[in-house]
């Protein structure tokens, strides 16, 4: 639906959400609450409370024998995980593994497969890239003796918001030995074109991997079939998987068989790993780059969120996630135009994630008073307000109150009660 065919008022909203499907009765959501901010926690649905109550009752009833026993045996949880989540990013699943953290898994996968040899030394990351992951990067050229400063290469954005694919392939010299990106840049909610820059990146002998943090969940993936090496995320953002979830990672299966970089208990293959034998023989699969004993009572929330996923189907809440985002953009336009804002992301369906940058330069204390307003956004240093309306749980009416809410807000000039600066969380 082109932008031209929406209508500005609450009634349109209303006839959008009976067309829409939804899964809104699934989650627990305070009304007259506009939670804006899926793309930074996921609400809790009552299918992960579910999953995790099932995991607390394993351990209540059978100890220690939860971990072959029971509803959800913990043995292979991650690896069951691991086969759910595949479908979302386009991997086979024994690509896939439920593990770590985002910022844990690029250590292990820089610890696997950033080999420097020659003058192939360099590591290639942009300029606007979230900064736990330049944080892991330097970490780890330091740990090979080499300096951030010289190996570390950092794609410069044009216009402070995009990083341009052909600048990226233009970095991609005979010096670098992997390219390391956001497949959604965290403010602006560019999408950036993985399938090309995997295939630019192997064309001149170079590994390239992914940080999908902010489009899993959010957008179909074709992580296999483009070739794409490597990839980790985190599964509390869309996928819903609860404060601090366990995160994922993927392994191109071209690369199974490698011994993992940081090898633990659970890089085992698992009818091996209770021989203990001090020398490793590792899985064949994503499983060889797990370390250390999966965190339970983290992952398993993830397996009633999956669930859904499974049922609403990747490609159908892409669609309406899309959709949902074209009708907040419409009513900016329509309705703040006079207020100085601006739309930071890219407005073509094929560059930009689930979530829309709104800038301004009162960011910081407009997100205060939406926050005392009842509406859940996400500020981000040092201009952005982040609004990400959920397609599995949120409504247009929300959108329309989101926006309705904030036009208020700067007719008053509520805004200027509070100071400019971030909380300590933002």
């Amino acid at each position: 639906m082109k932008t031209n065919t929406f209508i500005s008022t609450v009634d349109y909203a209303r006839q959008l959400d009976r067309e829409a499907t939804t899964f809104r009765d699934e989650f627990y959501i305070k009304e007259e609450i506009y939670y804006m901010d899926g793309n930074s926690l996921g609400l809790l649905s009552k299918r992960a409370e579910r999953t995790l109550l099932n995991s607390l009752q394993d351990w209540k009833e059978l100890g220690i024998d939860g971990w072959m026993s029971g509803k959800q045996p913990w043995f292979e949880f991650s690896e069951r995980l691991g086969a759910l989540t595949a479908p979302l990013i386009g991997a086979q699943p024994e690509e896939t593994i439920v593990t770590g953290s985002i910022t844990a898994n690029l250590h292990q996968v820089l610890a696997t497969f950033y080999e420097p040899d020659g003058k192939r030394t360099k590591i290639v990351a942009d300029e606007l890239d979230f900064p736990s992951d330049i944080y892991a990067i330097k970490a780890q050229l330091k740990l090979h003796g080499l300096e951030p400063e010289e190996h570390l290469v950092l794609v410069k954005s044009r216009d402070g918001r995009t990083i341009n694919e052909d600048d990226v392939i233009a970095a991609m010299t005979d010096e670098v030995a992997i390219v390391w990106l956001p497949s959604v840049l965290y403010r602006s909610g560019q999408l950036l074109d993985m399938k090309r820059l995997t295939a630019e990146a192997h064309r001149r002998g170079i590994l390239i991997g992914f940080d999908l943090a902010h489009s899993i969940g959010a957008l179909p993936h074709s992580l296999h079939d483009w070739g794409v090496d490597f990839a980790v995320w985190c599964n509390y953002k869309y996928l819903n998987s609860g404060p601090g979830g366990v995160g994922g990672m993927f392994v191109h299966s071209n690369h199974h068989g490698i011994a993992p970089g940081l090898a633990g208990w659970f890089s085992s293959k698992k009818d091996k790993q209770f021989d203990m034998e001090h020398e490793l023989s590792h899985a064949e699969t994503a499983g060889a780059f797990q370390v250390g004993t999966p965190h339970v009572l983290s992952i398993a929330p993830l397996l009633g969120s999956l669930e859904m996923f499974a049922e609403a189907g990747i490609e159908r809440l892409r669609e309406k996630s899309l959709h949902m985002t074209e009708y907040m953009m419409y009513l900016i336009e329509e309705e703040l135009c006079e207020f100085g804002f601006e739309i930071g992301n890219p407005r073509e369906n094929d560059r930009r994630g689930g979530h829309v940058c709104l800038e301004h330069h009162e960011a910081a204390r407009i997100c205060k008073a939406l926050k005392d307003n009842n509406v859940i956004p996400d500020f981000r240093a040092p201009n952005v307000i982040r609004l990400a309306p959920m397609a599995l749980y949120n409504t247009y009416e929300e959108i329309w109150q989101t926006i309705t809410i904030l036009k208020h807000i700067m007719k008053t000039e509520q805004y200027k009660n509070y100071e400019n600066t971030r909380n300590v969380v933002a």
